[in-house]
């Protein structure tokens, strides 16, 4: 079998799961790269990962152009992500078997229908396609109503994600890396933008100080809301149990993750995914995340494998932080079942030999479900979902 991943340019966040289709397919895959990487990710470290004999840069050269247009029309199985839509558009005239990999296209709202360019595209690569053998790969729980809305992808919508390395540490080998003898630290980790709202974690700080509680609170990034935030720290009173730890790469974050308690993930509905969520989970940290990250559905099971807040309320992420910091052995018992159900599911291995099993069943009109997991089917969610 034959798979082509389309999609902008090559990153961590793609590498895990390409390298597992590359494991299981050898030289029936290939990544194409459509552009270069934006300078801004550039330097938070996207890119900088050793090229495998599976990328075919699109963008460098004339043949590899020819060549990916070649791969979007003849390819068994296609895997389209963010890249220019000509480049299978006499695939889909010949209904060939193609996965459209996504985020939620109306994150900003459902007025953007309404936008005449946005509207055009949206039919032209949605709609009009909606009886071609063409399914979704839901990289955001709200990708099934947004699409819905759209009359795009009715039943075949599939969870899905985006799958960065998987936790290689045992959840033993985890635990020691996390000292029970020091009060419980908190992570907090992405670019300080707005979005983001890390605000709401200072603000759930202060109640859990106030009360009482032993904790260190870490903060890992750079962006624009820095000086903010580190304003509001003192203000709050929270200086000597808070520390900026800076830009730092992914590879390190994710040791900072495999080292504390509890990871917060607190942004709001321009989130379109929430790659940290992921990882805080796989490096079993009892993880509170915000209901309207894309990830928060898919991946965080209320009061089992982590906790959800409501989006913008302090209060509510307050009320979660304070019983996990009030009962070390309940952090503990989350993060197994978190680091559990990540290497059951969800990780890069399985969500791509699912994808070579599904195909294949495709392929031969036969047909695969999974109940759980990557490629399960993706229910109808909206933003309202979550009730305290």
């Amino acid at each position: 079998m034959t798979l082509t991943f389309f999609s902008n340019y090559f990153n961590h966040h793609q590498e895990a799961l390409c390298n597992e289709f590359y494991k299981l397919l050898g030289d029936g895959f290939t990544f194409v790269e459509t552009e270069e990487i934006e300078e801004f990710r550039s330097k938070m470290g996207w890119g900088k990962e050793a090229i495998p004999p599976y990328v075919l840069k699109s963008h460098v050269s004339e043949e590899n152009l020819k060549k990916a247009y070649e791969l979007g029309e003849n390819s068994d199985v296609v895997i389209m992500g963010t890249a220019p839509e000509d480049m299978i558009e006499k695939r889909l005239e010949a209904n060939k078997l193609t996965f459209r990999y996504s985020e939620r296209p109306l994150k900003e709202g459902r007025v953007k229908v309404l936008i005449p360019r946005l509207a055009k595209k949206f039919y032209h690569n949605h709609y009009r396609n909606r009886d071609k053998n063409l399914y979704l790969l839901a990289a955001s729980a709200y990708c099934s109503s947004d699409y819905k809305f759209m009359g795009s992808y009715i039943n075949k919508c599939l969870k899905f994600g985006y799958f960065p390395k998987a936790e290689s540490k045992s959840f033993e080998e985890l635990s020691k890396l996390k000292d029970r003898n020091t009060p419980m630290r908190v992570l907090w980790a992405g670019r300080f933008l707005k979005l983001k709202r890390a605000d709401l974690l200072l603000y759930a700080a202060k109640k859990c100080m106030d009360d009482g509680l032993k904790f260190t609170l870490e903060l890992v990034g750079a962006g624009e809301e820095e000086k903010h935030l580190k304003k509001l720290v003192k203000e709050l009173g929270l200086s000597d149990r808070t520390s900026f730890k800076g830009f730092l790469s992914p590879e390190e974050t994710r040791r900072e993750m495999e080292k504390a308690d509890i990871y917060v993930m607190t942004s709001n509905f321009l989130e379109g995914w929430g790659s940290v969520i992921y990882e805080g989970l796989s490096s079993g940290c009892a993880v509170i995340a915000s209901h309207a990250a894309g990830a928060t559905p898919f991946l965080v099971k209320q009061g089992k494998t982590g906790f959800v807040f409501k989006s913008g309320s302090d209060e509510s992420l307050y009320d979660k932080l304070a019983i996990l910091l009030r009962n070390r052995e309940l952090v503990r018992e989350m993060g197994h079942a978190a680091y559990d159900n990540m290497q059951k599911y969800w990780n890069p291995h399985v969500a791509a030999s699912r994808i070579v099993e599904m195909s294949e069943a495709m392929l031969e009109g036969r047909e695969v479900t999974y109940e759980h997991g990557p490629l399960s089917p993706c229910k109808y969610i909206y933003n309202n979902w979550y009730k305290e």
